[in-house]
Formats: C-alpha cells, structure tokens, sequence
C-alpha cells in the first residue's frame, strides 16, 4: 500500500501544482485565483520509487462559522487527520504570512504525524528572502522547490524518505475493478448530497450554493461486494451562459468524467426535469454510448408522486425516445427516502449495458423482424438482410450485412434497433448497428481488380491489321533463308502465250504490255525484253 500524504497550506501557493507534477496528470483544476479547491481529492501519484496516495486540499481559512470557507476548513482538517505525512506548503515569493503562522499553530496539535515544510516558487532570486522566514514557523529546514518547474524535487525525495523512515506501509492486495458511475446534472441539483447518502458520509462539500463543486471528484467505495467508484461531477449550465475560464475548465472535466465512466446518473430537480439542458446532457450520454439512469431529486416535497412520476415518464419518453426505457428513480437524499433503489437500479442497467447475444438467436430474431416487416424497395430494388452477429458489448455493437447497404434507409435501421430492445429485453441501454454490403464484385467498375479504364471510340469494331511484307535482310546468308521461308503467291494474269505454255513443267505467267502485246515473264518474276539467242544490242 502507499504512503498517504497530504499537501496542505493557505490559499493560492502551489499545492494543486504540486498534486499535478506528483501524480503526473492534470487533474485538479489550477489557475491564478485562489480558493479555486474546494473539495479533497484523492490520487495515486509516486516520487522516485516512492508510491504515494495524495490529498489535493483547499486553502486553509480561519473561519469558524457557516460559511463556505469554513466548511472547506473542515475539509482540509479530514484530509490531516486520514494523512500519514503532511505537507505544509507556503508561498517563497510573499514569505511568511499571519495566516501561515495560525496554520502552523494549528499543525502543532497534530501529534504522531510528521511534517514537511515546503517552500514553493523558490525558482527565482527574490523568493530567497522567504526561504529564509520559513525556519521561524518551527518546523525545520524548509525545502525550497517549484512546483511549476519541477526543481527542488530530488530535495523532497529525500525530506520525505527521512520523514517517513518510521511509518508501517502495510501490504494490501489491489482491489477489483470497479464500475464506474459518474453523477451528473444541472447545478444546485442535489449530486453531491446524494453521492455523501450513498456512503454514508459527508466526504463532499455540499451547501445551499449552487456550484459548490468545481473538480470531478471520485470516491471508491463497496456495494454488496462489489467495488464501485462514484464520481461527483460539477454542475453543467448552458453553453451560453458558460463565460469564466475556471468554469469552463469544471464543464470539460464533467465531459471527461462522462467519457470515462460506465454508468450515468442524471440528477434532475423534480420541479423542471427535462429541461434543455437536461435534454442535452442525456443525449451526450447516448451519443457516447453510456447506461443511464435518470433521477428525480427532492422527491420529499413532492404533493402528488403518483401522477407526477407517470408524468416524467411519459415526459422521458416523448423527448428522448432513443433512451426508451432507461430506469427511471425518484428520490430525496436529504432524508434518504427512496436511496435504496438506486443501486439496483444502476447495476441493472449496467448488467443491460454488457449483456452478449448469440448469434445464432440474433439470426433467428432477423429472420422474424424482415418477415414482419421486410425492408422498402429503394430505386426498385429491395435491400435483403442476409445475417447478422454483435461485434461487441458495453454498448451493445451489432452488424448487419446485406446487399446494398448504403441504399437501407434510417428508419427501418431504427425499426431493427427498436425490434431489438424488445425481443433481447434491452431497455434504454445505447445500440450501434452498422450495416454492411460484404465483399463487393472486384471486377465491377471501380473494384480492385478492375484495371485501367478503356478507351470507348465510335467504332464497333476493331481496325483491320495490315501486315507489311518482311524486309530482305542485308546479309547474303540472311537474305536466303528469307527467300526460302517466304510463300511464294504467283500473279495472276488475263492472257497466257500457247506456246509457252505446250513445255513441260513450265508455269509462266504473261502479263499485258503497255501497246497490249504480251510480255513473257520469267518464274524469277523478270520480264524478258527480247527472244533467246537473239541478236544483242
């Protein structure tokens, strides 16, 4: 187990950066103002091969009244007295202050619980001054460091080694997997105080104010046996009405929480539930693909519960029909009348939320939904359905494939989702169904195997080849063989000369002269100008 530290100070010196640097993550809200903590948060962050458990507090004020500092004061003193090591953080550039001194008065009564006094933004020359007035607060050689800039911590590793040398870390085994539930809603809409009924104890702040909680807070916790992280989540507003920089850093450390919880718990306030903004929180649910459960707060002043929760119901469904279904509880967490049903209720739908389908009873089911109702012909052809399996759970993912995918309209997509919900009891759980065509031809147009596109000319047919007659060669060998390959084809003429044609063997053809007498042809294909053994000229 880790070593349980508390970092604790006034107001605006460092100890949310400080709870940052160490854990390695933002997660505690930090800017320039101060009391921008106001709730102790808890993280596992380490130093070295140190493992630490931290405690992130808000700025210690001396107040004692009703007010809401003094309700963070007690908050800071829980997280001293759960600390096994404390860390008293001040301020090196103002130096030691009147409050510094009351805090340090009151770190005294602490007994059996070392202390680590740190000096934060020690990074310039001006905060050496500070340094110096630490030692009068009586608790040893301060620790100069920046928590902004990482210097000084190699110094804090070694005061917290020495400090710690006689705390017992005990060995524990690491607990389950927990599930995850973030509360969410409006603000000033009772989460905190619900999340406080449901452990039994005032571990959050809570108050009249609207938009006490600024972090995400989360608290783990066991519900018969099972590990369960709840986390409280600040009060989201309408963006438009979303103007300072610190609350728009609380709205994305809501969403963040949304995004990495299980289960939602929307808190709605019984007088105006499913506001807009109620509307738009449940959809951002769904869109991320998150069990819900919706939650009526103050239920203890409502007059006429009966017809008022028939009227919320109905309200839920009308708005949000593609949530049809999701559990519905009505509660007060001030006197804790109706608390005992909202765990069931959340590990109902949690249980909804995981739930796997066969395919083989996925398949069956198809079969029925098309033949009940058989999808629309789209541009005269009708999309076929051919099989269906889930792909994956927590949300409930199922795939369809079919011919012409593209072309299944939207509306008979929710027909299957909503035929779904009622056949595998899946009430308000999100559903993803995608649809796909399988392997498509690819030797269609455009497929993968479908090559370069051709050229289409007017013509129908192909051009005729002319073949060209093969060139005689150069070489005497060459030109030979040539001759001798080549198919000899003989002319054919109109006349043949009767004399020539009474030898024996004799095939030669007689071509018209150019005053129409004949001309004798060789088989060389030569023309003979004149008679054999005729005088020469």
């Amino acid at each position: 187990m880790a070593l349980k530290v508390a970092i604790v100070g006034r107001p605006n010196v460092g100890k949310s950066t400080l709870f940052n640097r160490l854990v390695g993550k933002r997660l505690a809200l930090v800017d320039d103002r101060p009391g921008v903590t106001r709730d102790r948060r808890y993280a596992d962050g380490n130093i070295g091969d140190l493992d630490l458990t931290l405690i992130d507090t808000a700025g210690y004020e001396d107040v004692t009244d009703e007010s809401l500092e003094a309700r963070m004061r007690e908050q800071t003193e829980a997280a001293m007295d759960d600390a096994e090591l404390i860390l008293f953080m001040m301020d090196a550039r103002e130096g030691v202050t009147s409050l510094d001194r009351i805090f340090a008065e009151r770190l005294r009564k602490v007994q059996h619980k070392p202390i680590v006094l740190l000096a934060n933004k020690s990074e310039s020359r001006e905060s050496g001054g500070g340094v110096g007035e630490a030692h009068a607060l009586g608790f040893g050689e301060p620790v100069a460091i920046s928590a902004e800039h990482g210097e000084g911590m190699a110094d804090l590793y070694a005061a917290i080694v020495a400090a710690s040398a006689d705390i017992f870390v005990e060995e524990v085994d690491a607990p389950d997997k927990p599930i995850r539930i973030a509360i969410i809603g409006r603000p000033n809409a009772g989460k905190s105080t619900l999340v406080n009924r449901l452990i039994g104890d005032d571990r959050m702040l809570t108050g009249p104010e609207a938009g006490i909680t600024r972090d995400s807070i989360s608290v783990d916790w066991e519900y018969e046996g099972q590990a369960i992280r709840l986390v409280d989540t600040a009060g989201m507003r309408r963006k438009a009405r979303v103007n300072e920089k610190l609350e728009k850093l609380s709205v994305a450390d809501t969403i963040r929480a949304i995004t990495f919880a299980e289960v939602v718990v929307l808190v709605m306030d019984k007088d105006d539930a499913f506001d807009t903004q109620d509307l738009q929180l449940a959809d951002l649910v769904e869109r991320e693909g998150r069990a819900l459960v919706y939650v009526a707060s103050k239920w203890d002043l409502e007059e006429e519960p009966q017809a008022r929760m028939a009227e919320l119901k109905s309200l839920a469904e009308h708005k949000l029909p593609q949530l049809k279904g999701s559990p519905f509880v009505a509660l007060s967490s001030h006197s804790g009348r109706g608390v005992d049903r909202l765990m069931p209720a959340i590990l109902k739908a949690y249980a909804t939320w995981s739930v796997k389908v066969k395919t083989k009873d996925l398949n069956t089911w198809l079969a029925m939904a098309t033949q009940r109702h058989p999808p629309p012909a789209v541009d005269g052809k009708r999309v076929k359905p051919k099989y269906m399996a889930q792909t994956k759970a927590r949300p409930p993912t199922f795939v369809l494939m079919a011919s012409r995918a593209s072309d299944m309209p939207e509306h008979y997509k929710r027909y299957l989702i909503n035929s779904l919900r009622e056949s595998f009891d899946l009430p308000g759980t999100p559903m993803r169904l995608t649809v796909k065509s399988g392997s498509a031809n690819p030797y269609a147009e455009g497929g993968a195997k479908s090559g370069p596109e051709r050229y289409k000319g007017a013509a129908k047919t192909a051009p005729r080849k002319v073949q060209k007659a093969e060139k005689l060669s150069n070489l005497p060998g060459k030109a030979l063989e040539q001759k001798k390959t080549r198919k000899h084809q003989p002319k054919i003429v109109t006349g043949v000369k009767a004399s020539s044609s009474k030898k024996a063997g004799s095939s030669i053809a007689v071509q018209k002269g150019a005053r129409g007498g004949a001309r004798q042809v060789s088989r060389s294909g030569r023309i003979r100008t004149g008679q054999k053994g005729g005088a020469k000229r």
